[in-house]
C-alpha cells in the first residue's frame, strides 16, 4: 500500500477515486473562476510510485516499440496543413504508457509536455486530453482508476491491444478495469469507429467549461488511433499558422487517419496544447510560434 500527502492509504491496484477539491465558497463568480481553474487541486502525489504493480499479469513483452515519425502535408499556401505521424508498433498494449504533471493527479497542474517526456525517459510523446481541466469523465491511467464520473464517449485500451470508443455514462471505471483496461481518455469525439468515419463530428462540443466550449472548425488536432491491436497511431497537426498549417476540421482529421488505416481513431486535446515530442525535441510548431503549452498529462513510449 501507499499513502497520499494526507495519509489515505491508497492501493496500488484497482481503485483511486478521490473526492474533488470543496470550492470555496466565495461569493464571486471571479474567486469561483479562479479556484476551479487556475488555483492547483492536487489530490495524489507521487503518482508513479503506486504503478509498479499496475501492470496486468501476462502483458509484459521483450520487444521494445518500433516508432517510425513522418511529416504529412496538404494543400498549399493558405490551404497548406502540416501535421506529424508517428507509428507506434509494440510489443503489448502496456507499453502505451501515460503520465500527470507534475507526477501529481488533480485538477489544473501543468507542466510542458517535453518536461514530463524527459522526467519519465520517453522516446516519444504526446499531449493527452487535459483531464486537469475538468472535473468528469473516467480517467484510467497505467491500469489505475483516478476518477469515475461518466459524461461522454470515450477511449480505452485493453491490455489485449485492443482499442475502443465506449459510452462513459454506460459503465464504471470498476467494470473497466475488471476488464483489463489500461488506459482511458476522455475528450472525443470518436473520429473511426469499426473502420468507418463518424458523422456529425463537425458539429460536437466536448463541454461547456470555460476557454473549452467548442472544437470546431480548423484547428490544430492530436488524436490516437488504431490499426490493429498492438500498432498505433500517435498523430499531431498543427493549426492557426497561415501559409505553414491552418489546421484540420474534425472530419478532415478523421479523414486522415482513415487513410492511414486506422480502425479506431479518437480525438484528444489540441489548439495550443498540439504537441509531439521525439527524443527530448519538439517535432511539431505549435501555433507557428513554437512554444509548448502546459498541460495535465502526457501520452508516452519508449523506442528506437
Amino acid at each position: 500500500m501507499s499513502t497520499d500527502k494526507t495519509g489515505r492509504k491508497l492501493s496500488r491496484r484497482g481503485m483511486l477515486i478521490g473526492s474533488l477539491a470543496t470550492i470555496a465558497a466565495t461569493g464571486t463568480a471571479s474567486a469561483w473562476a479562479l479556484d476551479r481553474f487556475v488555483i492547483d487541486h492536487a489530490e495524489v502525489t507521487n503518482v508513479s510510485d503506486l504503478e509498479s504493480s499496475a501492470t496486468p499479469s501476462g502483458t509484459a513483452s521483450s520487444a521494445e516499440p518500433v516508432i517510425t515519425i513522418t511529416t504529412w502535408i496538404s494543400g498549399e499556401g493558405d490551404d497548406l496543413v502540416t501535421g506529424y505521424i508517428a507509428d507506434v508498433v509494440t510489443g503489448d498494449a502496456t507499453q502505451i504508457r501515460t503520465a500527470f504533471a507534475e507526477d501529481t493527479y488533480g485538477l489544473n497542474i501543468i507542466e510542458e509536455p517535453s518536461v514530463i517526456a524527459e522526467r519519465v525517459g520517453a522516446t516519444l510523446a504526446i499531449n493527452g486530453d487535459y483531464y486537469g481541466f475538468r472535473s468528469e469523465g473516467i480517467v484510467i491511467r497505467n491500469g489505475i482508476a483516478f476518477r469515475d464520473v461518466g459524461a461522454r464517449n470515450g477511449l480505452a485500451l485493453y491490455a489485449d491491444g485492443q482499442m475502443k470508443v465506449y459510452d462513459e455514462t454506460a459503465t464504471s471505471a470498476q467494470e473497466l478495469l475488471d476488464n483489463r483496461v489500461w488506459q482511458t481518455w476522455s475528450f472525443g469525439p470518436g473520429l473511426v469507429i469499426e473502420g468507418q468515419i463518424q458523422e456529425g463530428i463537425d458539429d460536437v462540443e466536448v463541454d461547456t467549461n470555460v476557454g473549452n466550449h467548442s472544437i470546431q472548425g480548423e484547428q490544430p488536432r492530436t488524436g490516437i488511433g488504431m490499426i490493429e491491436p498492438n500498432h498505433y497511431l500517435l498523430v499531431a497537426v498543427d493549426g492557426r499558422s497561415a501559409g505553414y498549417s491552418r489546421g484540420v476540421t474534425m472530419s478532415e482529421f478523421a479523414q486522415l487517419f482513415s487513410s492511414l488505416g486506422a480502425q479506431v481513431a479518437y480525438n484528444l486535446d489540441g489548439g495550443g496544447s498540439t504537441a509531439m515530442i521525439y527524443h527530448d525535441e519538439l517535432v511539431n510548431n505549435p501555433q507557428g510560434e513554437g512554444k509548448e503549452r502546459g498541460t495535465s498529462d502526457i501520452i508516452w513510449t519508449t523506442g528506437n
